[in-house]
C-alpha cells in the first residue's frame, strides 16, 4: 500500500509541474531589419544586439504572408574571406514555431557579414541579402584567459589528489 502512495505521488508531481517545463520562454527579438528577397519581404529578427562574436543568440526570419508553401536557405557570407561561406536550409524556429529561424546561434568571428537569402514558393523564387552586419568582438576577457582561469578548480583538485594519494600511499593496509 505505502508504495502504491509513493507511486501515486510521484506520478502526481510529474503531472503538476510539466506545464511549466513543456513552456519555453518565446524569442525576445530585441531588433529587425527587412530584407526583400525577390517577391518575398523578410523581416529578419535578432535576440541580441549588437551582434557581438561568440556570444549565442537567436535568428528569426519572418517571410511575410507566413512561411507556409515555401522552402528556402540562408547562406552567410564573411566579408573578410566570402570563401569560408556556409549555408544553412530554412527550417521552423524551435520555439517559435510560425517563422524560420537559427536557435542559440553564435558568429565565430568578428567582422562584417551578410545574409543571403534564397526563397521558393508560390510567386516563384526570389534572392535577397542583408549586407553589412557587423558583428563586435566578443564579450569579457580573451577566450583564452577565461579557460585558464576555469581550469584553475581542476588543476587544484588534481594537486590535491596526488598529495593525498602519496600521504597516505604508504599507510595502507595490505
Amino acid at each position: 500500500m505505502r508504495k502504491l502512495a509513493v507511486l501515486l505521488a510521484t506520478a502526481g508531481l510529474l503531472v503538476a509541474t510539466a506545464p511549466a517545463a513543456l513552456a519555453y520562454e518565446p524569442v525576445n527579438v530585441v531588433h529587425t531589419e527587412k530584407v526583400q528577397a525577390g517577391p518575398y519581404a523578410v523581416t529578419v529578427g535578432f535576440s541580441a544586439w549588437p551582434v557581438r562574436a561568440m556570444q549565442s543568440l537567436d535568428f528569426t526570419f519572418a517571410v511575410d504572408g507566413g512561411i507556409a508553401g515555401k522552402s528556402g536557405s540562408i547562406v552567410f557570407l564573411p566579408a573578410a574571406d566570402p570563401r569560408e561561406a556556409w549555408d544553412e536550409p530554412l527550417a521552423r524556429h524551435p520555439r517559435q514555431r510560425e517563422v524560420w529561424g537559427l536557435d542559440v546561434r553564435a558568429m565565430d568571428e568578428p567582422g562584417d557579414y551578410a545574409m543571403r537569402f534564397l526563397i521558393d514558393g508560390p510567386a516563384g523564387p526570389g534572392v535577397g541579402e542583408l549586407a553589412d552586419l557587423h558583428v563586435l568582438d566578443q564579450p569579457g576577457p580573451p577566450l583564452g584567459l577565461s579557460w585558464a582561469v576555469s581550469s584553475l578548480p581542476l588543476v587544484g583538485l588534481v594537486v590535491f589528489l596526488v598529495l593525498a594519494w602519496r600521504r597516505t600511499k604508504g599507510r595502507l593496509i595490505t
